[in-house]
């Protein structure tokens, strides 16, 4: 074999070209936190002498910078709120090497004497959400969920719940992620007094992103929102306390060396609450759980973390009477009952995490995460009552005693037990302008449930129903069954980011593939999406998100009831169940501004979304009954509009409206399309933060909801028969607090408070304007089949004292 001359000259000029290249490049790399040592994502990275070049932070702060032909040049580290830096590299001859760690500080500007601050451009499809907000949201739970709730496309209308429905979709289509894994809540749960307390444990929080529609491929296998929540790794000691008429909360975290530790105790009770509603009785509402948080650094390379939960959340009720009155000024009637019986129920719940990082590169990153999830459920009731239908004339003075007088018996023995054990390995790489992630999970599910209910009307001496030729029960179900299921989840995604002649572009691509054992059915979910800042205006952003989003069917929706022929109701798991798909579509934008000399951000996304394969449902109260087949399509189209910023000097608040549609087409039923039970025209929320002038220590807020009413119809009925709408729910609540702060304060350096950074007493008025909520229905039927539709209220006006300390 030959090999002339000129083929070795050009080989060795290429081999000196590639060292020359290889040589005049350097690696930067490093870290961003705040002062406080919290890692910070999506800060800009680039080069003073040349913006062209630059990458942005990962979840972790870390980033990776070559930087070509320099020796000595200047980095701009750049995040929204905080302070700009630009730090001066000077290389060695001989390195090619340098480890730059930066921590930023809060960008605050001084207005009138008060705190003003920056606010973040948003370049991915999800939202950073200010963790401290929930500490002065009037609420009564006190809940990450109460500020989610607040946001645009977001609805609640419970308050006793910590539920919401984000663009169209039910509870059940919301995922939430703590530390990189997904969390359950219980089953069973049908009223939002029963509910307790959720998994997120909000002083244990170091930052909070929400998303809907155009979520990213290494999110759940859910169709309408995730929320994504990671726990603070402390790194000096810190604590704080609350107590209220309500409940209590306390945590404390500490940092050694390698060593941290977080520990949060929570427990709640609504008795205060429960007692402002229609039925009279004896409640013992008990909700508690303990968290803990330990981080262990084995090396620079390795570290350990664990997560635990214990939650006990008990619900006990004695009811004695209830009486509501409904119906129009000339139409009024009058619900009266007399109970018998008690309710008690018990939901306990544990979880586990542990999670194994390396970091063999500053660029890559690699974890093991095993976990285990268990729920121990049992609901059991026996409430008898006798009830009178009646219409009243004015003061309560009754016309008519016998429209409708009858008696009912409620029975419950309900069992459920599951666990969930799940094992995975995720990783990122950072690649000059590309950020990779990827996913591989196996998870084992195992369901054991036993339920035992029924319920017996007797309408003026007649069974309801009534039939010629036997005694039979309103409603009886009675079932038993065993699940044992395997998942497995894997996901790939690359996220690009460029500063170009025109402006900031970033681009997000995945694919996800989930497989379930029991209806041998494999999902494959293509996402992507599209950001850009233009360089030549920088108030504004635009972003575009599409993919496809399937909702993989757990327990709930794959319960097919059968009725026989004596009336006797059965449960059969379905086999042939399909996760019910999405093709979703959103396009929007982000304005900023300033206003009064402060800044504001106003946002607008248009959203639509198609809908097959789906699996029908009724909702009661909180308890979501799904039809268990697939039988139908659907779509829904919405706006949301949300403008934040400081309307008061260093105080943040927002408006959001949405106006949303979302109809279905259940097959066979020769109706056509219908509203679904989320169907909402508008929805409209407002949180506002105010002070009294010269006393900025005395501060109020605001939290407004004002939402369409929901369609519904007769209990255990076909969807087609959900014709009527409830009133609209409307809320507002206030909070008022008064804060002592150490180093501003002078009261606070008295010995009794000087181990304290704050003290805060507030005032909480729920439900200001005692505005009647309807929150569902008890269907009366008398002999005649005739049926009536008696409002369940929520809370009326309560107030809630508490006090607040941090040290």
């Amino acid at each position: 074999m030959k090999i002339g001359v000129r083929n070795i000259l050009l080989l060795v000029l290429s081999l000196f070209a590639f060292c020359v290249s290889v040589a005049g490049q350097c690696r930067l790399f490093g870290k961003v936190t705040d002062e406080k040592g919290v890692p910070l994502a999506g800060v800009e990275i680039f080069l003073a002498e040349d913006q062209g070049k630059g990458v942005i932070s990962d979840r972790g702060g870390s980033y990776e910078l070559a930087v070509e032909d320099m020796k000595r040049f200047n980095v701009v580290f750049s995040f929204a709120d905080f302070e700009t830096q630009e730090h001066l590299v000077s290389l060695e001859d001989s390195k090619s090497e340098f480890e730059l760690n930066v921590k930023m500080k809060e960008a605050i500007t001084q207005l009138g004497g008060f705190d003003v601050k920056k606010i973040r451009r948003q370049t991915e499809s999800s939202e950073y959400i200010d963790v401290s907000a929930y500490k002065i949201v009037p609420d009564a739970n006190k809940s990450i969920e109460s500020i989610v709730s607040t946001q645009a496309g977001v609805s609640s209308n419970n308050e006793l719940s910590s539920q919401y429905s984000v663009r169209g979709g039910n509870y059940d289509e919301n995922s939430v992620y703590v530390n990189h894994i997904e969390v359950y809540r219980p089953l069973l749960i049908r009223a939002g007094q029963q509910e307790g307390l959720s998994f997120v444990n909000p002083d244990m929080v170091g930052s909070i992103q929400f998303s809907s529609v155009g979520f990213s491929s290494e999110f759940g296998d859910k169709m309408s929102s995730v929320l994504d929540i990671q726990y603070k790794k402390p790194s000096e000691f810190e604590g704080a306390a609350e107590v209220s008429l309500l409940g209590a909360s306390g945590y404390v975290g500490t940092s050694s060396g390698s060593f941290a530790q977080l520990h949060g105790v929570r427990y709640k009770t609504l008795k205060h609450l429960l007692g402002s509603l229609d039925t009279n009785g004896e409640y013992s509402p008990s909700f508690f759980d303990y968290q803990t948080y330990l981080t262990l650094g084995l090396s620079e390379k390795w570290d350990l973390s664990f997560l635990g939960n214990i939650s006990r959340n008990s619900y006990e009720f004695v009811p004695q009477t209830r009486k509501t009155s409904f119906g129009t000024m000339t139409n009024t009637k009058e619900f009266t009952v007399y109970f018998d019986g008690k309710e008690k129920d018990l939901f306990q719940t544990f979880f586990g995490n542990l999670s194994l990082n390396f970091k063999p590169a500053d660029s890559l990153e690699l974890g093991l995460l095993v976990s285990a999830f268990n729920s121990q459920e049992r609901e059991t009731f026996d409430i008898a009552g006798e009830y009178w239908l009646s219409e009243t004339a004015g003061d309560n003075v009754n016309v008519d005693e016998g429209s409708g007088i009858g008696k009912y018996h409620e029975h419950a023995r309900n069992n459920l037990h599951s666990t969930v054990f799940n094992i995975s390995q995720i990783g990122k790489v950072c690649l000059k302008r590309n950020l990779i992630k990827w996913g591989l999970t196996y998870q084992r599910e195992v369901i054991d449930d036993k339920a035992d209910e029924w319920e017996m009307r007797d309408s003026a001496g007649y069974s309801v129903p009534m039939l010629p030729d036997r005694l039979s029960l309103y409603y009886n179900l009675a079932a038993k069954q065993n699940l044992e299921t395997d998942r497995f989840i894997a996901y790939i995604q690359d996220t690009y980011t460029n500063w170009t002649e025109r402006g900031k572009v970033s681009v997000t691509a995945g694919l996800r593939a989930n497989y379930w054992s029991f209806n041998d059915e494999l999902l494959i979910s293509p996402r992507a999406s599209f950001a850009y800042l233009p360089k030549r205006n920088p108030n504004l952003g635009f972003r575009v998100a599409a993919g496809m989003y399937h909702q993989a069917p757990f327990y709930k929706e794959i319960k097919d009831t059968v009725v026989s022929e004596n009336g006797n109701t059965d449960v059969v798991l379905n086999k042939n169940i399909k996760a019910q798909r999405s093709f979703q579509l959103m396009v929007g934008g982000d304005y900023y501004y300033k206003m009064w000399d402060r800044p504001f951000k106003f946002t607008t996304e248009i959203y639509g979304k198609y809908i097959d394969r789906i699996n029908p449902y009724n909702v009661d109260n909180v308890r979501i009954v799904y039809a268990g087949e697939n039988k139908g399509d659907g779509y829904v189209v919405g706006l949301d509009m949300k403008l934040f910023g400081e309307f008061v000097p260093g105080t943040d608040s927002w408006v959001s409206l949405s106006l949303m549609q979302t109809k279905e087409n259940i097959y066979g039923d020769g109706v056509g399309y219908i509203p679904r039970p989320t169907d909402q025209l508008y929805n409209f929320s407002l949180f506002f933060q105010d002070y009294l002038p010269g006393m900025a220590n005395l501060k109020a807020n605001i939290k407004l909801n004002w939402a369409d009413g929901l369609p519904f119809g007769p209990p255990r009925s076909e969807r087609k028969d959900a014709v009527f709408r409830t009133p609209d729910y409307r809320r507002v609540d206030l909070g008022i607090s008064y804060s002592l702060e150490k180093g501003k304060d002078k009261i606070m350096q008295k010995s009794a408070l000087k181990y304290l950074k704050s003290l805060t007493v507030g005032l909480d008025v729920l439900n200001l304007f005692d505005i009647s909520n309807v929150n569902s229905y008890y269907w009366v039927t008398d002999v005649t089949n005739v049926q009536y539709a008696v409002p369940n209220y929520l809370t009326s006006r309560q107030v809630n004292v508490k006090l607040m300390l941090e040290f």
